[in-house]
C-alpha cells in the first residue's frame, strides 16, 4: 500500500516537496454524473441521478475563471451526459468567451438537431463520440442500452450537418480487442477527424469487468498495431491511458531509423504517456481536483479552494511530476518521462501511485 510517511498522503496540498513546473494543457470536467446509459466499464458508475452538490452556474463560471488563471486549456465538458445539463451551452461560451478551446463529450442519444447546432453557438469546437464495437449488438450490449448504436450514428449525422468536428473514442477491452480495426475503418467511413483508444481502467462499473482487462503482451500488440496505422490513415490517432505507446513509438522510430519530431510524428513527439497532474486533471460533478477521472486521489476541492492553488500546490500533482519519485521498474526506466506508465492504474493494483506500471512486458536494461 502507498505509505504515507514516504510519499505523504495521497490529498491535500504542500508537505515540503519541490514544486515542479506544469504545462495544464487539458481539463476533464464531469459538469454531471447524471447519465441515461449504464456503460458496463463506466468510471463513475452513472445512473440517472439527480446527484447532490453538483457545482451550479455561478460555481461553475467561477471554475472556468480559476481556470483560465493557470493557463487556457482544452476543456472537456463530459460527465455522466453533460446533455442533461440546462446551463451546459452557457458554461461552454463562458468557457469560449475565456478564450479557452471548449469540448463536450456526449453519449450521442441526447443529441437533436436544436442543441447540436447550439453546441456550434456556445462554441464547441469538437465532441467525441463513443464507439465500443464494430456491430450494433456489441456496442448496445457494453453501453447497456439497446439504441445506443443507432443514437452514435444519428449524432454523427446532426454533427456533420451542423459543421462541427467528430472524434471516436473506443475503450479496448478483451472482447471488442479483435474489432478494433473495424472501428477504426467505421470511424473514417463516417467521417470523423480522429480516432482515440482508451485501454480499460477497472475503476468504477469497469472493475466488474476487470477479466475483461487485456494482459501485457495484448497490450503491446495492440499498441504496435496502432502505431502502424499512422501513416494507413487520415485519422488523427491517439491512445489514452497507455503511455506505453510513447516508449513504442520512440522504439520503433528507432529501428527504422527516424528521429522522433514534430517535423516526423506530429503531437505524440511533443506530449507524453501518462499526463495525470502533469498537463492534465479531472474535476468532479462536486468539484474534488484528481489527477484523472480514474486515479481517485484527492488533491483539493474548487468550493474551498482556488484551481490555481491546488494545481500548483498539491502534494500528489506535485509527486507525480517528480518522475525520480517512481518506483518499481518504472524507477530505472530510460523511457520513464515520455511514459511514466499508468498511475491510475498503479493506484488500483497497488494503493501507491507512484508503483510499477502493472500491464507493462517492457524490461529497462537497468533491471535486467
Amino acid at each position: 500500500m502507498h505509505d504515507p510517511m514516504k510519499h505523504g498522503a495521497p490529498h491535500g496540498h504542500g508537505g515540503g516537496h519541490e514544486k515542479k513546473e506544469a504545462d495544464l494543457r487539458l481539463v476533464a470536467w464531469e459538469t454531471t454524473r447524471s447519465c441515461n446509459l449504464s456503460c458496463a466499464h463506466c468510471r463513475a458508475a452513472a445512473e440517472k441521478g439527480p446527484y447532490p452538490g453538483e457545482l451550479d452556474t455561478q460555481a461553475a463560471f467561477k471554475l472556468l475563471d480559476q481556470i483560465a488563471e493557470v493557463s487556457k486549456p482544452i476543456i472537456i465538458l463530459t460527465g455522466g451526459e453533460p446533455l442533461l445539463r440546462e446551463d451546459i451551452f452557457e458554461i461552454a461560451a463562458y468557457g469560449h468567451k475565456l478564450g479557452m478551446r471548449m469540448t463536450m463529450a456526449p453519449n450521442g442519444t441526447l443529441m437533436t438537431e436544436e442543441n447540436t447546432r447550439k453546441m456550434v453557438e456556445s462554441g464547441i469546437v469538437r465532441i467525441s463520440l463513443s464507439l465500443d464495437g464494430a456491430s450494433k449488438e456489441f456496442h448496445d450490449g457494453f453501453r447497456g442500452v439497446p439504441g445506443a448504436y443507432e443514437g452514435v450514428m444519428r449524432a454523427v449525422e446532426l454533427a456533420k450537418a451542423a459543421g462541427l468536428p467528430f472524434q471516436i473514442n473506443t475503450t479496448i477491452t478483451k472482447n471488442n480487442l479483435s474489432q478494433i480495426p473495424d472501428i477504426l475503418a467505421t470511424a473514417e467511413k463516417i467521417g470523423a477527424v480522429a480516432h482515440h483508444l482508451f485501454l480499460l481502467v477497472p475503476t468504477g462499473r469497469g472493475k466488474y469487468i476487470a477479466d475483461s482487462e487485456i494482459n501485457a503482451k495484448e497490450y503491446e500488440e495492440t499498441l504496435n498495431w496502432f502505431y502502424d496505422q499512422r501513416d494507413k490513415t487520415t485519422l488523427q490517432l491517439k491512445a489514452t491511458c497507455a503511455p506505453h505507446y510513447y516508449r513504442i513509438l520512440r522504439q520503433r522510430a528507432k529501428e527504422e531509423g527516424k528521429k522522433v519530431t514534430f517535423e516526423t510524428h506530429g503531437l505524440d513527439a511533443v506530449t507524453r504517456g501518462c499526463l495525470g497532474g502533469i498537463g492534465f486533471c479531472f474535476v468532479s460533478h462536486t468539484g474534488r481536483v484528481q489527477p484523472c477521472g480514474f486515479l481517485d486521489a484527492d488533491c483539493g476541492d474548487v468550493t474551498k479552494d482556488s484551481f490555481a492553488d491546488i494545481w500548483r500546490d498539491s502534494k500528489t500533482f506535485n509527486e507525480l511530476r517528480d518522475y525520480d519519485l517512481l518506483e518499481g521498474k518504472c524507477g530505472p526506466c530510460e523511457y520513464k518521462r515520455v511514459c511514466g506508465g499508468c498511475r491510475a492504474r498503479a493506484f488500483e493494483s497497488t494503493g501507491n501511485y507512484l508503483a510499477e506500471e502493472p500491464l507493462c512486458s517492457y524490461q529497462p536494461p537497468r533491471m535486467k
